[in-house]
């Protein structure tokens, strides 16, 4: 169940850390090879699967990743599907195309079409209430069901809490009830509808209302309304895992060494990012709801429109779907991270592209599956991705040094001298710590590239772009003072 960002306010400007892979160097894996069950590329030019299958092998290398899948649909035509490396480092065997992988996230979309297909048929509302439906939930009356769909409820995050204590609550299993009395009696974090907050309450709150709603149990939903009649036959749940062959095995790294993640029960997944499936089956699936076969047109427009909050800002996320982009091109689609898995579904509609990667990597700092799906989009058109990298004219000498180097102590967690005496005694009190977790793992940046100025309200603000190696970067944005110091920086 992940984001894409994590927020974190930093001298007047909010840092928004993008989840968009790179990595520091690492301990060399065995050799990679491409996972049985194979491959298709019959329809790229070869220089270009080269370099697909060059990059996926040097992020790997970089993030120790043990195995990975991706795939290549181009106007509904498969173009290239490959595997990996290991589904399994103990028993070291191969990733095939066919691999089920936990997939996360991406399960959102499925959630919302059925709230989208409940809609059609008149049985709910987006905007009434969740008091309609589930009047003892947590401020039911004050929230409507497109806030939960679209994260904009201000309704509290039902994982929050140390780490440790949480990794070791979500091996156990959990009622309904209980799983939201964990943040029952806190207040919103923010009014319905004026900021965004990705919550997996909100669509736990969502699985019960389809529940409610249908008669049905939500997998049971799923299956007669979606996977049954479009044919999709490798979906299933993590509580499926334990007897589906050939599933790939989660790992992660745990004080810097690649471990077999811990057991996620699915009680704490749910509606919210339980779902296992194949490249195959998810393609199937993207098809099927993009081309009316799951809402109809006008209810998948409604999915893929970003909301807005009161003050008529996007938020960049529509019903289940980011609707943002990358590289200057637009991008709808979901990232999916669990303890072991890290994946991504990403549609480029400008070029009829989607691009599916499946990783059995589940850090979180940075992501591997949307690292691919990024690097994957370069290899295919790297014309677009060379003039986005282009600097513009006119970068001040003195500010790209104090960009990089306050990026740098940003990434290493001491001496930020860069910084602004306020900034400094701010990020020494601890949000620095949170930050060197963030983007410390990627790594010394290969490139850091200037995109421009803006004014701020108080000030200029000179944005770059951090480049770490394929298909991983961050935006960095920073405001000097008179004295040349970092007085305020976004990372995103």
């Amino acid at each position: 169940m992940r984001t894409r960002y994590l927020r974190i306010v930093a001298g007047g400007l909010v840092a928004a850390i993008a989840i968009c892979g790179g990595a520091s160097a690492s301990s060399t894996l065995p050799a990679l090879q491409s996972g049985g069950g194979g491959g298709n590329a019959a329809d790229l030019d070869p220089a270009v699967t080269r370099r697909i299958d060059a990059d996926v092998q040097q992020v790997m290398q970089r993030f120790q990743v043990p195995g990975a899948a991706i795939a290549v649909i181009v106007d509904g035509k498969p173009l290239y599907s490959r595997a990996y490396g290991l589904r399994d480092r103990e028993r070291a065997l191969l990733v095939r195309t066919d691999t089920p992988f936990e997939i996360g996230s991406i399960t959102k979309q499925f959630t919302a079409a059925a709230i989208v297909q409940l809609q059609e048929a008149g049985k709910v509302q987006l905007d009434d209430p969740l008091a309609r439906y589930l009047p003892h939930a947590p401020h039911a009356s004050e929230v409507t069901l497109r806030h939960l769909l679209t994260h904009t409820s201000g309704l509290h995050e039902y994982f929050d809490g140390p780490e440790a204590e949480v990794d070791d609550l979500v091996t156990r299993p959990i009622d309904f009830d209980d799983l939201i009395a964990r943040i029952a009696g806190q207040p919103l974090d923010f009014p319905p509808g004026t900021r965004w907050s990705y919550s997996n309450t909100g669509y736990a709150l969502l699985g019960k209302v389809i529940e409610t709603v249908s008669g049905e149990h939500y997998r049971d939903y799923l299956q007669q309304h979606m996977l049954a009649p479009l044919g999709m036959t490798h979906t299933f749940t993590l509580a499926d895992s334990d007897r589906l062959a050939g599933m790939a095995v989660g790992y992660r790294h745990e004080q810097g060494a690649l471990q077999r993640s811990p057991y996620f029960h699915p009680d704490w997944s749910g509606a919210a990012g339980f779902l296992v499936s194949t490249l195959d089956d998810l393609a199937r699936w993207d098809a099927a709801l993009s081309g009316g076969k799951v809402v109809s047109a006008a209810g998948y427009a409604q999915m893929k429109t970003s909301f807005a909050t009161a003050d008529g800002k996007p938020v960049g996320y529509g019903l289940g779907l980011f609707v943002d982009a990358v590289y200057g091109q637009a991008r709808v689609g979901h990232t999916g991270g669990a303890q072991g898995f890290t994946t991504a579904d990403e549609y480029y509609p400008d070029h009829g592209l989607r691009i599916l990667a499946f990783t059995n990597l589940g850090d979180k700092k940075p992501e591997a599956g949307v690292t691919m799906t990024n690097l994957v989009f370069a290899a295919l058109h790297p014309d677009i991705v060379a003039a986005w990298e282009r600097p513009v004219v006119g970068e001040v000498a003195a500010v790209r040094d104090s960009a990089k180097a306050s990026f740098r102590q940003l990434q290493n967690g001491t001496d930020y001298s860069a910084f602004s005496n306020d900034l400094r005694g701010k990020l020494a009190a601890g949000i620095g710590a949170g930050l060197m977790s963030s983007v410390g793992p990627y790594g010394e940046p290969t490139d850091m590239v200037f995109k421009g100025t803006s004014q701020g309200e108080k000030g200029t603000l000179y944005s770059y772009v951090a480049e770490f190696g394929p298909g991983a970067f961050v935006g960095y944005t920073v405001r000097l003072d008179e004295t040349g110091h970092v007085a305020g920086f976004a990372i995103e």
